[in-house]
């Protein structure tokens, strides 16, 4: 595990996960084992949202992909590039058409195997700054591979009643907790604040929205997202690719 280090900031990660970031002893991210999700930050890739209504496959140029909830990047194992007192940097890589074993086969899928046909680098960069906590992804690939990215930590909730501020407009956990599994959709955004025990700001930069996810009243998932899934039907998932012309970027900062 790789422990950043910053002034009144400690950041932990596990594997690549961000399992830890505590400012002045205040812990804002999700606990595993605790209730609600069995992770505490994950990645969405090249796909977000379900696909069983689709029969597991997803349109692209080069055929259809077979790809479960959410896509296949989760699959695969973060490499430490390097890490210093206060930044680290992972990467995973995928080879054009290898298959990729289903982690929810049987018990919550029939695909055993998923493949996207083309390959790319998807390295994730934690740097602790005086601001706050910076995650930048870099996605390198093949030349017009369609993608969609999602970004979906989990933070801890110490109050009964937190708030969620997007702009002018505040959404409780109600509220999230009313809209289910679909996610709350918030279009249009680049920086929500979640007001707790102690506030947390999440500014984005390249995705463009977000949604919020939680079954539980003890944490809850704000994730930036540069597609919201449910925003058509799940056979038609592909109207919400964007597609890669270089190296794209894209940040999140974590800032109180």
């Amino acid at each position: 595990m790789e422990k950043l280090v910053l002034e009144n900031q400690i950041v932990r990660i596990d594997a690549g996960e961000l399992v830890g970031f505590e400012v002045d002893g205040h812990e804002f991210v999700h606990q595993k084992g605790s209730p609600g999700w069995g992770s505490a930050d994950t990645e969405m890739f090249p796909i977000i949202g379900p696909v069983a209504e689709a029969g597991y496959t997803v349109q692209v140029s080069k055929g259809n992909a077979i790809l479960d909830q959410h896509g296949h990047l989760r699959l695969l194992d973060y490499e430490l590039v390097s890490n210093s007192e206060t930044q680290a940097i992972y990467k995973k890589t995928y080879e054009a058409g290898t298959p990729i074993k289903n982690k929810k086969y049987p018990e919550k899928s029939p695909k055993p195997l998923l493949a996207w046909p083309y390959s790319f680098e998807f390295e994730k960069r934690f740097e602790i700054k005086p601001e706050g906590l910076e995650i930048t992804f870099i996605i390198e690939g093949e030349h017009d591979m369609p993608f969609m990215l999602g970004y979906h930590p989990a933070f801890k909730l110490h109050s009964e009643n937190p708030i969620i501020v997007a702009g002018e407009k505040e959404i409780t956990l109600e509220e999230v907790l009313a809209v289910g599994s679909r996610a709350l959709q918030v279009a249009n955004c680049e920086s929500i604040t979640l007001k707790d025990e102690k506030q947390i700001t999440i500014a984005t930069e390249g995705f463009g929205h977000f949604m919020c996810w939680t079954e539980v009243r003890n944490m809850v998932c704000i994730e930036p997202i540069t597609f919201y899934p449910y925003a058509v039907d799940q056979r038609n998932l592909h109207e919400g690719f964007e597609h890669l012309m270089g190296p794209a970027q894209f940040k999140v900062t974590l800032s109180i």
